[in-house]
């Protein structure tokens, strides 16, 4: 079982940067697979970002390739997602997720078991 709490979302204006942070509960952070996802109004939810459970491996959408950075921590069960040269296109609940599954499934919505509350990011233009 994971437990995950985002924090970090706000409001910030075109060009900006935000840095989202999520705290993982339990001790078997290090093996799971992370992800930052979104879900703007009316669309449907996607994979803003993933990332292996050594750090090894990342995967970013083309949205966001070259601005979005996804990072871990283990020794401190802390994933990160650092985003810059915000669009007002970014706009969305962002929701960190934890999976089980392996690389393989790294850009798999469904391979992501755990969830957060989500975090609001508002880019203003």
């Amino acid at each position: 079982q994971v437990q995950l709490v985002e924090s970090g979302g706000g409001l910030v204006q075109a060009g900006g940067s935000l840095r989202l942070s999520c705290a993982a509960s339990g001790r078997t952070f290090s093996s799971y697979s992370m992800a930052w996802l979104r879900q703007a109004p009316g669309k449907e939810r996607e994979l803003a970002a993933a990332i292996s459970w050594n750090g090894g491996t990342t995967y970013y959408p083309d949205s966001v390739k070259g601005r979005f950075t996804i990072s871990r921590d283990n020794a401190k069960n802390t994933v990160y997602l650092q985003m810059n040269g915000l669009k007002p296109e970014d706009t969305a609940v962002y929701y960190c997720a934890a999976g089980n599954s392996g690389i393989s499934a790294l850009t798999r919505m469904d391979s992501y078991s755990y969830w957060g509350q989500g975090t609001q990011v508002t880019v203003s233009s």
